[in-house]
């Protein structure tokens, strides 16, 4: 059974400045997400789906989908904010205008996945390795499965010179995954982040890192069966959080519950792959930079699909 890749694509981009999930960054005007698709169809990936917002569909069909779509067997689903919210649930909400979190996007694409799936952000790049590694272990799995796997990355890997990022700090043991602390602003020190020591700004506290922690960049392997923690989480959050107008249901955390409500196992491997994304808008001419190098190397196609 050939797993499917499910792209959470529906940010709006706010540090950015606009669609990143789209913007040019190949030699043919492909996005970063071509090669994302690229990567899971070579290293064994049936289908890819994409959550995405409705305002943007017409773009996203006609700068990434339709391209993708002629090569490899692809769908899209909408998030919305009224999705998984019944009409008492809405009116709680109707303040609110950031969408629900990664969470959310997931649940949002529930009707669309028959078989293990992995989950990734659509403005990071996490290289091919790490898809290899994921496809074949969600291809020995069952729909029932309670292992599920994450591929985590060296945290000095995956920073930016152009801002705080946000990663999961992961703590394993035995090769499996103990817990994930949300870390929302990690950074480099110096007035423009040109320093070489790394801090997180964690629950009101400077807690400085050493670059070596295992990070979650949301690169997740799940079998079906962890639908049903995610629908249990969702329903927790729902409950709390409605009316704040910033709180987000994190897969990261919802992950982490999986394993603290004794409902599974999070199997961790590791990638040293170094990786770039589109967080910043100076993010983009890198990540221009980094793919042409690639190319240059043979590791991509000058023109990275036939059709």
């Amino acid at each position: 059974m050939k797993p499917t890749l499910l792209v959470l694509a529906a940010g709006m981009g706010s540090r950015y400045g606009g669609v990143k999930q789209i913007d040019a960054v190949g030699k043919n005007g492909e996005c970063l997400l071509d090669f994302a698709a690229y990567d899971a169809k070579k290293c064994g990936f049936g289908k890819v789906v994409y959550i995405i917002r409705k305002d943007i569909e017409k773009d996203f069909r006609e700068r990434l989908f339709d391209r993708v779509a002629r090569n490899f067997n692809a769908e899209y689903v909408f998030q919305t904010p009224t999705a998984l919210l019944n009409e008492e649930e809405q009116k709680q909400a109707a303040e609110r205008t950031k969408p629900w979190g990664t969470i959310h996007a997931v649940l949002c694409a529930k009707e669309a996945i028959h078989e293990p799936f992995a989950v990734i952000n659509a403005d990071d790049y996490y290289g091919r390795a790490a898809f290899e590694t994921l496809g074949k272990y969600l291809s020995s799995i069952s729909n029932d499965c309670t292992e599920h796997a994450m591929v985590g990355y060296i945290l000095g890997n995956t920073m930016s010179r152009n801002g705080s990022v946000s990663r999961g700090v992961a703590q394993t043991e035995g090769g499996y995954l103990k817990s994930i602390v949300e870390n929302t602003k990690i950074y480099y020190t110096g007035e423009h982040f040109e320093g070489n020591e790394i801090i997180s700004e964690l629950d009101g506290k400077t807690v400085p890192m050493t670059g070596k922690e295992t990070v979650s960049m949301n690169l997740f392997g799940f079998s079906p069966k962890a639908f049903e923690g995610f629908e249990e989480y969702w329903a927790n959050f729902k409950k709390t959080s409605l009316a704040l107008p910033k709180a987000e249901a994190l897969l990261p955390v919802a992950a982490s519950d999986i394993i603290k409500n004794g409902e599974g196992k999070i199997k961790v491997f590791t990638s040293d792959e170094s990786w770039f994304g589109m967080t910043y808008p100076e993010d983009k001419q890198v990540v221009k930079d980094e793919i042409a190098k690639k190319i240059a190397v043979g590791y991509y196609p000058e023109k990275l699909w036939e059709k």
